[in-house]
C-alpha cells in the first residue's frame, strides 16, 4: 500500500494520492457533487496503512513528543518527507507555523476540573491555523504558489497569515458582514480580500466557482480533503498533551462541522493504532440562530435556513461537512447542543473574569454548553475538555456588548471619586 490514499465519504472509492493531487481534484469523481445551499457530497478522507504504522512505531514515541508541532510524527500526514525533514524545509522554517507546547491546560468550574484545548494563541489567533499549515505545506509541495478560500473570518486570516509566513499568495473570500477585526487582520498579512455581497455560504459558493474557473488551490472548508486532516491535529495534540489519557467528552464548536470531523479522525486513527481504547464523547455546539445540526438530527433531513448569530464563526447555513460530521456523532454517541447569543456572552464574560482568557463569541459558545451540562450532571463521570478555537481580539463587538463606554474624568473628579476631597 501507498503511504496513504483517498477514500470518498459517500460511496467508498478509493483514489491514489497522485490522481487526487496531480489533477487538484477535490471531490470524488465518482459521487462528488456541489449543490447551492446544500452540505457537499462526495467529501474525500486519507486513510494511511495503519497496518504497517503499528508494526513501525509505538505509542510511546508519540507521547514523549512536545505538542504544536506535526510535522514530528510525519507518518500520519499526507506529505512527502525526506531524510525526516517535510519538502526539504528545515526545523526552523517549519517553527513558523508551530503551535504553542502548552495549549492543553487545566481549569476548575465550580468545583468540577476540565480541561481546555487553547488555540487562541496560534500564529493567527484561532484553530484554523492547524487546517491552513498542512494546506500551505501541501501548496509548497505541488509547487503552487496561490491559494483561495471562502471563510467567516478565521479560516482567511489563518491562510493569509501562514501563506505570509511562508512566502505564498492568498486570496480570501468573505461575507458582508465580516466583522472588523477579522477583515483587518486578513488585509494586514497581505492578502487579497474579496468581499462578497451575501453571507458566507454565497462567499463559498462563488469561490468555488471561480477557484475551477482560474484553476487557484483551494482552501474551502471541507471541499479541500487538507482541511479536514489538518484539523485531526488537534486530536494528537490532546493525545500528546494528556499522556495518552484522553478526555471523555468534549465540547466543540460547530460550524460546517470540519473541527468535528477532523477530531473525530484523530482520535479514530489512534483507536485503529490501538493506542487508546475508547473514543471521546463529541458533543457538536451551535448558536440558536444557526442550528443546522440542532435541526438535522431531530429530523433527519437537512433544510437550509440562513445562520444569524454573534457567534460569526459557526454560521453556516449549509454545513458542508454535515454528513461525515454527524456519523462522528453516532460513531462517538455524541450530541448536539444549542446556546442563546445572551448565554455566548455571558459564558464570553465568565472566561474572561475568571481565567483572564479572551475567546471568541464561537469558543464561549462551546463553555457556555460545557457549562449546562454540568449543571445538568449529564457529565458527572467524564472528564471534560473546551476548545477554545479564536482568541477574543478577533471581534470587539462581541466585547463591546459587555463592556460599557466610560467617560473620561478629569483630576478633581477622580479625587472626589475616591474619597481625598
Amino acid at each position: 500500500m501507498e503511504k496513504y490514499i483517498y477514500k470518498c465519504f459517500d460511496c467508498g472509492k478509493v483514489y491514489s494520492k497522485d490522481e487526487i493531487e496531480k489533477e487538484l481534484i477535490y471531490l470524488c469523481p465518482l459521487c462528488g457533487t456541489i449543490e447551492k445551499n446544500k452540505p457537499l457530497r462526495g467529501i474525500l478522507l486519507i486513510e494511511y496503512d495503519y497496518q504497517a504504522i503499528r508494526k513501525n512505531h509505538r505509542k510511546e514515541e508519540l507521547m514523549a513528543l512536545k505538542p504544536g508541532k506535526f510535522w514530528q510524527y510525519e507518518y500520519l500526514w499526507p506529505l512527502e518527507s525526506h531524510d525526516k525533514t517535510i519538502l526539504q524545509i528545515d526545523e526552523s522554517q517549519l517553527d513558523l507555523i508551530s503551535l504553542s507546547a502548552d495549549c492543553f491546560q487545566k481549569l476548575s468550574y465550580h468545583g468540577k476540573e476540565f480541561h481546555i484545548l487553547d488555540d487562541t494563541r496560534n500564529p493567527t489567533l484561532s484553530f484554523k491555523d492547524r487546517a491552513s499549515s498542512l494546506v500551505a505545506l501541501k501548496a509548497l509541495q505541488l509547487g503552487i504558489k496561490e491559494i483561495a478560500a471562502a471563510s467567516t473570518g478565521n479560516a482567511g486570516s489563518s491562510l493569509a497569515g501562514i501563506c505570509a509566513r511562508l512566502g505564498l499568495k492568498s486570496k480570501v473570500f468573505v461575507p458582508r458582514q465580516i466583522p472588523e477585526a477579522k477583515r483587518i487582520q486578513i488585509q494586514s498579512y497581505g492578502s487579497e480580500l474579496v468581499l462578497v455581497d451575501g453571507d458566507y455560504d454565497l462567499a463559498f459558493d462563488i469561490c468555488l466557482e471561480l477557484s475551477s474557473a482560474k484553476r487557484w488551490y483551494n482552501r474551502n472548508t471541507a471541499y479541500n480533503p487538507l482541511t479536514i486532516e489538518g484539523k485531526k491535529w488537534g486530536a494528537y495534540d490532546i493525545f500528546i498533551s494528556a499522556k495518552g489519557n484522553i478526555p471523555g467528552i468534549i465540547f466543540v464548536p460547530t460550524g460546517d462541522g470540519v473541527i468535528l470531523t477532523g477530531l473525530y479522525k484523530g482520535f479514530h486513527e489512534l483507536l485503529e493504532l490501538g493506542w487508546i481504547d475508547t473514543l471521546p464523547r463529541l458533543i457538536a455546539v451551535q448558536a440558536s440562530g444557526g442550528n443546522a445540526f440542532v435541526r438535522y438530527r431531530q429530523n433527519g433531513q437537512f433544510e437550509y435556513a440562513p445562520a444569524v448569530s454573534i457567534a460569526d464563526s459557526i454560521c453556516a447555513g449549509a454545513p458542508r461537512a454535515l454528513y461525515p460530521a454527524n456519523e462522528a456523532l453516532i460513531r462517538t454517541s455524541g450530541d448536539t447542543a444549542e446556546v442563546s447569543d445572551d448565554e455566548i456572552y455571558e459564558a464570553q464574560k465568565y472566561v474572561a473574569r475568571n481565567y483572564g482568557i479572551l475567546i471568541e463569541p464561537s469558543s464561549s459558545a462551546a463553555f457556555a454548553a460545557f457549562t449546562k451540562f454540568t449543571e445538568t450532571e449529564k457529565i458527572t463521570n467524564l472528564s471534560a475538555l473546551v476548545l477554545f478555537t479564536g482568541n477574543g481580539l478577533k471581534d470587539i463587538r462581541a466585547l463591546k456588548n459587555w463592556n460599557h463606554d466610560i467617560s473620561p474624568l478629569r483630576p478633581d473628579e477622580l479625587k472626589k471619586k475616591y474619597g481625598l476631597e
